[in-house]
């Protein structure tokens, strides 16, 4: 169905003639008498900044792609500085419902799900009177598909699934033919929750992950500004403008379900955090440790107690997300969590507990059983600089979800077409162990300082907090100062 269908069934009152939205709307909840607010946590696939119009992103502004979500940040907090803990989706769910990095929860594995032992944050909700459900999309959240029975008996005897977690479960699709029938699944969610207590909803989208709309109507491909580091090809332009087309989807799916929350009368009560899972499946986002594949938005409602409209620009990690939840409804953190509050910036005041944010890519392929999609990088960001260490520098660079791609397959095929800069950042192989980046005087990170004499003090400083972080989770990768051990001082800079 194209999206002039969709704005007609709006217009109508109506989804896919089946089901109006007025009628979902008028389906009553019973009257909750509790102090306590409920919670809406709604995640997108592969969305990172600048992707929303309020964040001032040129494109989404001049086609329109996001006014639902540009009407949340204007009754809310939008941060700038979110980071996730890694730039694929499992493992990065995974922190935001644990308050741990991926490497400390055994997660880092694409697909591996949390271990029985290991607390998500609606568990606590749950042991303090929350009722806990989740919709949309579970992104791996219960484990992917394993091949080998052995295995899988293994597995299943130690892992916990996350159908074991929630009270309810309304999963489905929320793309393409389903994209109409986001209301009704969220609707359906809602009908579940009991009137005597506060609720949780976990709701997440499918999109704008791949594979994206052919319908790109009102989406001009050569208006398009593209940022430096990528080349101005027209299967670039054509890529990312179907990329905003899922995105728009994404947007009038919320808009729905802010819509549902208010006709309700929820809205009041309810805090909404609407957050990004990872980095855009677009050249150097998902997958990648660039800024591209882990910065991503985050906006926070809270009725009568986040000022409107304002902006924070202050660093928050992915496991930030859990402590944070617990403290706005007067919960503690568990003391497994390593995610730091970030309640007094959402009060209005000045928090500095986060000087730095870390992130890891390990393996991600189709089973756990498979390592065609293994490399090792890790990375510390600081308030002014970013330090990536590739610990298999040999891995080429294979961009996340478009290796198969017409955009991929034509800068391979033909590298004469891109400038020696392009030809640089994609296709160097091997690839520097060490990257640092000055991310306010260069966003797009174009040139790499490492070795840089001006920049050694910096680069001591970030190394040995990355080294720290790495002891600390019980990370398996070898900390910096080995690499003199094993022969690659020369090769990093880092002196013997």
């Amino acid at each position: 169905m194209k999206r002039q269908d969709f704005n007609k069934l709006a217009a109508l009152g109506a989804v896919t003639g089946i089901i109006a939205i007025n009628a979902l709307f008028s389906i009553p909840v019973l009257a909750i008498e509790k102090s306590k607010p409920n919670i809406l946590l709604v995640l997108s696939d592969d969305h990172s900044v600048p992707h929303v119009g309020a964040y001032g992103d040129e494109n989404t502004l001049t086609f329109e792609i996001t006014p639902h979500l540009d009407a949340l940040a204007k009754e809310s907090m939008v941060f700038t500085r979110a980071y996730t803990t890694a730039p694929q989706c499992a493992p990065s769910r995974i922190s935001i419902f644990t308050g741990r990095s991926p490497i400390a929860t055994r997660t880092s594995r694409f697909g591996q799900p949390a271990q029985k032992e290991t607390q998500f944050f609606t568990d606590v909700l749950r042991q303090n009177g929350y009722w806990v459900g989740a919709g949309g999309r579970e992104h791996h959240l219960h484990g992917r598909s394993l091949v080998l029975p052995h295995i899988k008996e293994q597995f299943e005897a130690s892992e916990m699934f996350v159908h074991d977690r929630f009270h309810h479960m309304e999963v489905g699709n929320t793309s393409r033919q389903s994209l109409s029938k986001v209301p009704e699944y969220f609707s359906a969610l809602l009908d579940e929750t009991p009137g005597d207590q506060p609720f949780f909803l976990y709701f997440g989208f499918s999109q704008p992950h791949r594979p994206w709309p052919k319908d790109i109507s009102g989406i001009n491909p050569d208006e398009l500004k593209l940022p430096p580091d990528w080349p101005d090809l027209a299967e670039v332009r054509e890529d990312h403008a179907r990329y905003l087309a899922a995105l728009r989807d994404m947007d009038w799916s919320f808009g729905q379900i802010d819509s549902i929350l208010e006709a309700r009368g929820l809205k009041d009560n309810t805090i909404v955090v609407f957050m990004g899972d990872n980095g855009d499946a677009l050249l150097r986002g998902k997958g990648t440790l660039y800024t591209r594949g882990i910065n991503v938005p985050l906006i926070i409602r809270w009725p009568n107690k986040i000022k409107p409209q304002t902006t924070s620009d202050i660093m928050i990690s992915g496991e930030d997300i859990a402590p944070t939840l617990l403290q706005m409804v007067g919960l503690q953190p568990t003391d497994e969590m390593t995610g730091v509050s970030f309640l007094p910036a959402l009060r209005g005041k000045q928090m500095d507990e986060r000087k730095y944010v870390f992130a890891e890519r390990s393996w991600q392929g189709g089973y756990l059983t498979r390592a065609d999609g293994f490399d090792l990088i890790r990375t510390v960001i600081s308030e002014d600089y970013q330090l990536i260490y590739n610990v298999l520098p040999g891995r080429p660079y294979s961009p996340n979800d478009m290796g198969n791609k017409d955009v991929w397959k034509k800068m391979q095929e033909d590298q004469s077409a891109l400038s020696e800069r392009h030809r640089k950042i994609y296709f160097q192989n091997p690839r520097p162990i060490m990257e640092l980046y000055d991310l306010k005087n260069d966003p797009f990170q174009l040139e790499n300082l490492w070795g840089h004499s001006a920049t050694k003090e910096i680069e001591k400083k970030l190394r040995l907090e990355l080294d720290q972080w790495i002891i600390r989770e019980g990370d398996f990768v070898p900390i910096m100062d080995e690499l003199r051990e094993l022969g690659g001082g020369a090769k990093t800079g880092i002196p013997g």
